[in-house]
This record gives structure tokens, sequence and C-alpha cells, in this order.
């Protein structure tokens, strides 16, 4: 129940290998184990899935005539019910309860980050401008946490409230991006590129749903639409690979060219990558052309079982909530609302909004990634993401708890608690092996070397992938490497004061639309940038994940 599978050799001899050798050893453990996650962490994220969806009937509750879990087939598809949803699930992933919570995410004691963090002064942020006045800081301010407090405060206020008026949203459209400016953690975890566009909506009454319906519409077709890249059926093949309906049988075998010596993706794994990128652009417009007839229910079934397979395969970050969210949202706005037009949005002010946020950030994102947060680009999972990875000169990463005011220990320490070395060991290199199956993870075999001064030396330092630098230190990760890029970086120097090759980043961006590399760049923590270049994605393409 609580151990997890464990690589098929012995850690101490893995341990004392190559870092290419260890590297092939964990990706081919990876392939056939995933990351060995113990039964209970699946009941972890089953019962949350619970907790969310009762703690939306509690709050619809409040609104007469609906609510009770008894009638539940009564009212799930009141506006009213909806709207709450919408603001729920702001309220769920801002806490830090739903994207990037639990052991999936690198999070074991405590499972959540969010608000245990952004609650507590002194804790390391992430401004979107650190030169802006009062914002830019890299430390939480007692102002920054009772701006957190006034906007989890109106969203619950809303919440209890028997009906939604613009009075209700107003307050959550002025504090979010306010508090984005200082901590752009706290306003990607609410899902904002989401959840707060669909808030603007419910700002015009009578045009609300069908702006909605634009929403929706977007995040699918974006969402598509980045998966045409070589990166994605890297990205099936490792999700199968960590599936827990694939635990038997040759299944995970046949993601895969020829395993255990050519871990690129399979043919299998390319078709089923192409199919499910056709699905995900064929049933958003089942569901807008369809008119609440027999197309509709065609689209909406397909909608469902394409959102199920994602879910049930518990894709590492952990969307399940967001995609439960998507999955209500679909059946409100293309099936009980089938009627209402997604033409019937007349407001100029809310059509310039629809635009700017689902049409204009969405593009400049994809073309200039460096720029953007991969969730404002609506660059949802697929496989095309920034990253990067953290080199500590021995212990020296204890600095981390000895000068930072945070929340949870060091990953290590925090899986002490219940296993031995070897098996926190082995948790911790399903990481490395996870990042490097990743198309975009190739970069890491040429590049790691050059980290270091001396080749040599490189088994003098503690390995970390930047996910979990930032799990510990600022309190939430998704996926989005710009959060443990060079400010962060910076923001820790600041605090620790590395001497020089103590600690080395390495941060890898995106691969722009239309572009042929991924741009790179090697930092020391205290004398800067030692070298910078880019990698062609085709070239990255025929590589292992390991160093050869």
């Amino acid at each position: 129940m609580f151990k997890p599978a464990l690589p098929p050799y012995e850690i101490s001899e893995w341990k004392a290998k190559p870092f290419a050798d260890r590297v092939r050893m964990v990706c081919q453990a990876w392939a056939v184990q995933g990351y060995g996650t113990p039964v209970f962490v699946y009941s972890f994220y089953l019962l949350k899935i619970v907790f969310y969806v009762w703690m939306w009937c509690f709050f619809c509750s409040f609104s007469p005539g609906i609510g009770h879990l008894g009638t539940i087939s009564s009212w799930w598809l009141e506006p009213v019910a909806f709207q709450k949803a919408l603001l729920w699930s702001m309220l769920f992933e801002g806490l830090g309860l739903g994207c990037g919570s639990g052991p999936l995410t690198g999070r074991y004691f405590p499972p959540f980050g969010g608000f245990l963090y952004f609650l507590r002064p002194g804790t390391t942020k992430v401004s979107f401008w650190p030169k802006l006045p009062f914002f830019g800081r890299s430390q939480r301010t007692l102002a920054d946490v009772v701006l957190y407090l006034l906007h989890c405060g109106f969203l619950v206020y809303a919440l209890i409230s028997p009906t939604i008026t613009i009075y209700h949203v107003l307050p959550t459209l002025i504090l979010l991006p306010l508090m984005g400016l200082s901590d752009k953690a706290i306003f990607l975890s609410a899902r904002s590129e989401h959840y707060l566009t669909a808030l603007i909506c419910l700002m015009f009454a009578s045009e609300w749903v069908s702006a909605s319906k634009w929403v929706w519409l977007a995040v699918w077709v974006w969402a598509a639409t980045s998966k045409l890249n070589r990166h994605f059926p890297s990205v099936v093949a490792v999700m199968c690979s960590n599936s827990p309906f694939t635990l038997f049988g040759p299944f995970r075998k046949w993601m895969y060219r020829s395993f255990p010596d050519d871990l690129r993706p399979s043919k299998l794994a390319v078709l089923l990558a192409h199919m499910g990128t056709v699905v995900e652009f064929c049933f958003p417009f089942l569901l807008v052309f369809g008119q609440g007839g027999t197309i509709t229910w065609v689209g909406l079934t397909i909608m469902l079982l394409f959102h199920v397979f994602i879910t049930s395969n518990v894709p590492m970050g952990v969307p399940i909530e967001w995609n439960v969210m998507m999955v209500y949202g679909a059946f409100f706005l293309f099936g009980a609302q089938s009627g209402v037009s997604m033409l019937d949005v007349s407001s100029p002010l809310l059509i310039g909004s629809l635009v700017t946020f689902l049409l204009l950030i969405p593009l400049l994102g994809n073309l200039f990634p460096a720029h953007f947060s991969f969730l404002s680009s609506m660059r949802y999972y697929a496989g095309n993401w920034p990253y990067s990875v953290w080199l500590f000169k021995g212990d020296c990463s204890k600095k981390l708890d000895e000068h930072l005011v945070k929340f949870s220990p060091r990953v290590s320490d925090q899986l002490r608690i219940l296993y031995d070395e070897d098996v926190i060991t082995a948790v911790i290199s399903k990481v490395i092996a996870f990042r490097a199956m990743h198309l975009q993870g190739r970069a890491i075999q040429s590049l790691v070397p050059k980290m270091v001064d001396d080749i040599d030396d490189f088994e003098q330092y503690e390995y970390l992938d930047g996910e979990l630098v930032a799990g510990v230190v600022i309190g939430w990760n998704f996926g989005d490497g710009h959060l443990h890029h060079h400010q962060l970086l910076e923001a820790i120097q600041e605090q620790c004061q590395f001497a020089e090759s103590e600690l080395r980043c390495l941060f890898v961006e995106s691969q722009p639309m239309g572009g042929k590399s991924m741009s790179w760049k090697i930092v020391d923590a205290a004398i800067g940038v030692l070298e910078e270049g880019e990698m062609s994605v085709k070239e990255m393409d025929t590589l292992q994940p390991w160093p050869t």
C-alpha cells in the first residue's frame, strides 16, 4: 500500500555507476514501472476528487432549491451551480489543493503547498516584474498575505451567497491580477488563463453563457494545436508507462521501439498521439455545431471519453479536478445551454477581453514562449515545456533549509519519514527518468556535462529537477519551468549566498511554434551565465533518453 515499486536493480550498485549508465537504467525502469507509485497515492487523489465535488455541493446548498446530493440530477446543470463550480475551482486550485499537489508532483509531507506558503510572510516568491516597486520583492510581505486573504475571503463570500452577481465577481477580477504582479505562482495556481477569463464572462449578465463557450472552445483547440510537434508522442509513451491501468501485460513495452535498448516512442505511441490530437480538434466542433441534437451528444460522449482517458492515466502534475471541471462545463454549456449561440456576444469590452485572453496571449505565448507561461499559452501537457536542472555541490542544498523561510523540507527529508535511503534514492531518481524520456529532456545528456568545470567532479553534485526545487522553495510547481529559472535562482542566491561552483543550473526554454530549436543557459549562482546556446529538436528526436 505504501511502498513504491523499486527498480529492478540494486540501488547501491546503481549509485556506483557513471551518470550515463544511471540515466539509462532508470529510464529502462520507468518504461515498465512508471513512477512506481504506491497504491495509497491513487486513493489520496480519489479522495481529493470526492472532497472537491462534495464541497461544490455544499456551496450550492446556499442557493435555494439546489445543493442536495439526493436530488443532484435535477439541479447540477443549473446556471448558478455552474457559476459556483467556477468560483470553487479557482479557490480550490489557488489554495494549492488541485494541480501540483501530492506525491506525483514531489510533494509528500505536507502533500500541499499553496496556502501554507501564500499565508506566510518571508517565503520566497517569483514576481511578474522584479523591478516593480512594492510588488517586485523576492520575499513575501505582510501586505501580500493580506491581499491573498482578501482574495480567498471574497471567493468564499461569493460561494455562500444565494446568487452570483457582478459584485461577487468584481473583487476577484481586481485582486487576482494585482497579486499576479507580486507572485506569478499565485496567479498561475488559480488557473487564471481559464477560470479568470470565465469570470470576466460572468460580468455580462445576458452574454456570459455564449462567452463561456468560447473559453471552453479555446482551451481545447489551443491544447490540440500545441500537440502538433515532435514532443507529444514521447508524452504519450511516458504517461502510459505510469498508468495504473497498464500494470499488467506487455502494453508498456509496446510504447517503445525496442525495449530496453531503444526507448524512443514506438509507432503505436505515435499513432495514439496523433489520434488523440485529432480527437481533441474534432469533438469541440461537434459541440459547437450540434445545437443540442444527436451530433451534440456524440461530441459530449467523445469529450467525456477523452477526459476520462487523461484522468485515468493519472498524469504527473495531476490536473484531475481541472479535467472534471472541463467535463462538467461541456455538459452545461453545450448540453443544457445548447440553444444559446456562441455568436450572441455583442459587448465590445467582452469581445476585446475574449480576443486578448483566448487568441492574442496564447498565440504570442506559442510564438515567443520565453515571455509567457505555458499555461497562459494553453500549451497543456504537450511535452513542450521549459524546465531546469539544479546541481548542488556536496550537501550544500542544506542551505535552502538554513536560510529560506518555507514550509516543506527538502524532498529527501520528506521521504525520510517513511523510507530508508535506498528507497529515497530510487524515488528521486525516477524524476530524472521522467525528464530524460521526454523529447525536450534529451538536451540533458549533452548539456549536464557542461555544467561542471571538470567532469570527474560531477559525482560530487546532487542532481535535482527544478520542479522539486520550486515545490520546496515557493510552494507550487506544475510544469512551468519559468517558476524555477533564473529569477528564482537570483532570489535564492540573495538569501543563501552560494559560493562559486556550489550551485549550477541548466535552464532550457520551450520550442517556439514554427521554430526548430530550444534555447538553453548554464548559470552559476555566484557568477552568472557561463554558457548559452540552442539545440535542434530534430536532432534530439534521434537520440536515446540517456547519454551515449
